[in-house]
């Protein structure tokens, strides 16, 4: 009997990759699990070939958890050019339609933050959303169209960096599920010229900030350098992809039994919602719980012993 190639190394921890521009997130991890020589990754969200910065990627035990960053508040910082209407509403897309701009700067600026609080958006016939299963940009390259339902989502803030002639250039702070392109076609139709995106930048992604990351070359140059050891020593923690929920503490009993998947009884704990689970004596992290309505911890997502 052949012998089964190994799969690669047991990693727990999450890497912030600093994607680049022209390659997939798909492609990103492919090439972080490369790196890292991982035997399980996942990344927490997509972000557009165009698009560069924040891309958690998950290794290990941590790929439990990726869904919290997927559906964690997001920052960006994005340049626009107005009067040009693309096919995708991005740089990416062919041209469809060009249209001379003749709003002031205080129009444009007026247009873009209007959109600030809870809005409806229509997603991108060129979004990875699915349509009976089948991702609507595949679709979309077969010339199809289908009907897409408003979706609600929230813009925190917009900061405007500049505003020269047709280019735009601002900063957004934004829900999950929020689509920039949408923001932007959406202030373009406003003005009556249409608009794309030009450029992309993901600053952060839940708790992480963007000083934080670190690009596939960087991570190349430490592993050169110091090896296997070295760069997994940039994944930052489990525990971290929580680290805004509330922590709750548990003794010695209770922290047995709720890695045996058993609601538990916590003193210090709010009163609903999900909390990050620790073991209070040696500040082990547990994993994730939620409480319920008798005011016990029910285990959602543990970490493997």
């Amino acid at each position: 009997m052949a012998k089964r190639r190994p799969r690669g190394r047991d990693l727990n921890g999450i890497l912030l990759l600093d994607k680049v521009g022209g390659v997939s997130s798909n492609g990103a991890l492919q090439m972080a699990k490369k790196m890292f020589a991982a035997a399980k990754a996942g990344h927490t969200g997509s972000l557009d070939p165009l698009a560069t910065g924040m891309l958690p990627i998950c290794f290990g035990e941590a790929t439990k958890f990726s869904q919290f960053l997927l559906e964690s508040d997001k920052s960006y910082r994005v340049t626009a050019k107005l009067g040009v209407t693309t096919e995708t509403g991005d740089a990416d897309g062919d041209v469809v339609k060009t249209t001379e701009v003749t709003a002031s700067a205080a129009e444009i600026e007026d247009a873009l933050m209007s959109f600030v609080g809870d809005i409806e958006q229509i997603p991108s016939m060129y979004s990875a959303i699915k349509h009976e299963g089948v991702p609507l940009y595949k679709l979309a390259r077969e010339g199809k169209t289908v009907e897409r339902k408003p979706r609600a989502v929230t813009i925190y803030d917009i900061r405007i960096l500049r505003i020269e002639g047709d280019e735009l250039e601002f900063e957004v702070d934004c829900s999950k599920g929020t689509y920039v392109r949408s923001l932007v076609e959406d202030t373009g139709e406003k003005l009556g010229c249409g608009g794309h995106v030009t450029v992309l930048r993901r600053l952060s992604a839940g708790p992480y900030p963007a000083e934080k990351m670190l690009t596939l070359e960087q991570l190349g140059n430490i592993k050169a350098e110091g090896g296997f050891e070295a760069i997994d020593e940039l994944l930052l923690p489990l525990s971290t992809s929580v680290a805004d929920w509330p922590r709750v503490e548990l003794g010695d009993n209770a922290a047995y039994y709720i890695q045996q998947g058993q609601p538990v009884m916590a003193s210090d704990r709010p009163a609903d919602g999900w909390v990050s689970v620790y073991e209070a004596s040696s500040g082990k992290f547990l994993g994730v719980g939620e409480v319920l309505e008798d005011g016990r911890i029910a285990p959602r997502r543990l970490v493997s012993n």
